[in-house]
């Protein structure tokens, strides 16, 4: 059934913007953080999505007498039919920005304190795209849904 595929597709989608929002709330909150458990300032976290290809017939056999592994040896869906993943979570790694601040305890000798390379704006930008592309996906999931509802009708 091809709108079990577009439903699919679209909570995919749903589930992708709904982790880079987390993580641009991640960075929001950690602005201000000096000092992580690796001893330096917090660095800033990026979402990196890649497209979940469709898979053909064929393919969906052999994994399903393989124990259903997909590529690189995860859990792959029965049916999957496209959409979009989260490929990996990295760290940008632009410089720090350095503000002079003598009295913050982890100022240098000089009294510059590394601040992370969070930018407010930008953050607030991510989130607030991630939240409009989350919506989309929402419109498309509800047209579909709205188009099975008719096409059960007609059979009535």
């Amino acid at each position: 059934m091809a709108f079990l595929s577009a439903l699919n597709i679209s909570a995919s989608g749903m589930t992708a913007e709904r982790m880079r929002l987390d993580i641009a709330s991640e960075n929001i909150a950690n602005l201000n953080t000096t000092r992580t458990e690796d001893g330096g300032p917090y660095r800033r976290k990026m979402v990196v999505f890649e497209p979940v290809k469709e898979r053909s017939f064929q393919e969906i056999l052999n994994g399903t007498a393989q124990g259903i592994r997909g590529e690189n040896g995860q859990r792959a869906a029965i049916g999957a039919a496209g959409g979009v993943r989260v490929a990996e979570i990295i760290e940008d790694e632009r410089d720090f920005k350095p503000v002079y601040d003598p009295l913050h305890p982890d100022a240098n000798e000089d009294g510059y304190v590394m601040m992370p390379n969070v930018d407010l704006v930008k953050e607030t930008i991510d989130a607030m795209s991630a939240s409009r592309a989350y919506d989309a996906n929402i419109t498309a999931f509800n047209a579909v849904k709205a188009m099975a509802t008719k096409a059960l009708e007609i059979g009535k």
